[in-house]
């Protein structure tokens, strides 16, 4: 049983391609692992008899011999970025070749690309939204635009940026991740400002939503409170500014708006299991997980 670590991507061909309900979308196989990220929708994807909606930034995912069709209406075509490659062989790939069998023809396929017996891949969904992922969806256009503008070391580039992608992929799949587009936006606006002490009862005006059902929101959707949430926040720029600044403690308390370096070393020290003055100075002393998220 192999595990996703082992897999060996080689990307034979990448392409935008607009769908418009003509006939060649309809019920067919293809002999490689293909990627169609889809940037607008609505429509629809068919795998293996089940019909999946598409909408913004929705990803679909074929194995080789998967019977798939493509629902998409001729007054609002789709566009999509395509990506076509092998997972299991960079040595002898099948996508520098791909083939396509279309119904009501036999689907036998002389050659497919190479699989393995892989759980964690078949874990993998045939249909997956992007959009709370925004990582994901901007490095998978990343890998597509350099496929089509290198010209030296491609294979060796986009092959390798799309072994992290997958293994990014996975972890997004089976991390708890938020949904909600309210939480995602406020949530992105916490992480690239975490030394704002913008008070909790903000976040819900932020969001549009009245304070009961914005708590309520923010613990389904994150699994922490709002206050313990921004705690946290707190804890990992305290533990970036230990590593990557030379300010004082003193100088770092004060930054993350502690009135004093005291309840800043108390609240470091409840959270990590060592105090700040020990952090910086042995960084190995630290808990791989902090205190306060076990």
């Amino acid at each position: 049983m192999k595990t996703l670590a082992a897999l060996t991507p080689f990307v034979g061909d990448s392409m935008p391609y607009l769908y418009d309900g003509s006939s060649n979308e309809g019920l067919r196989i293809g002999s490689v692992y293909a990627f169609h990220l889809f940037t607008d929708g609505p429509g629809e994807m068919e795998i293996e008899g089940v019909r999946y909606p598409i909408e913004k930034r929705t990803l679909i995912f074929l194995r080789p011999g998967q019977p798939h069709a493509f629902h998409i209406s001729p007054a609002h075509p789709l566009a999509s970025h395509n990506l076509y490659c092998d997972l299991w062989d960079n040595r002898s790939p099948v996508s520098l070749h791909r083939l396509f069998i279309y119904a009501p023809n036999p689907f036998r396929l002389h050659e497919q690309s190479r699989s393995e017996l892989c759980e964690e891949l078949d874990a993998l969904p045939g249909a997956f939204s992007l959009q709370p992922y925004p990582h994901l969806y901007d490095a998978f256009l990343h890998i597509v635009k350099l496929y089509n503008e290198l010209q030296h070391y491609r294979s060796e580039t986009v092959n390798s940026l799309l072994y992290a992608w997958m293994l990014s992929w996975h972890n997004a799949v089976h991390t708890r991740q938020p949904r909600d587009y309210r939480i995602v936006r406020l949530l992105e606006q916490l992480e690239m400002n975490p030394e704002r002490r913008e008070p909790v009862e903000q976040w819900w005006t932020l969001c549009g939503l009245k304070r009961t059902y914005f708590h309520e929101l923010f613990l389904r959707e994150t699994g922490m409170t709002p206050k313990a949430y921004q705690h946290r926040l707190w804890m990992k720029r305290a533990v970036n500014l230990l590593q990557e600044s030379e300010l004082s403690i003193t100088a770092i308390a004060d930054r993350l708006g502690y009135p004093s370096i005291h309840p800043f070393t108390r609240h470091f020290t409840a959270y990590y299991g060592v105090s700040p003055k020990q952090y910086r100075l042995n960084p190995r002393t630290k808990a791989n997980v902090p205190l306060g998220d076990s």
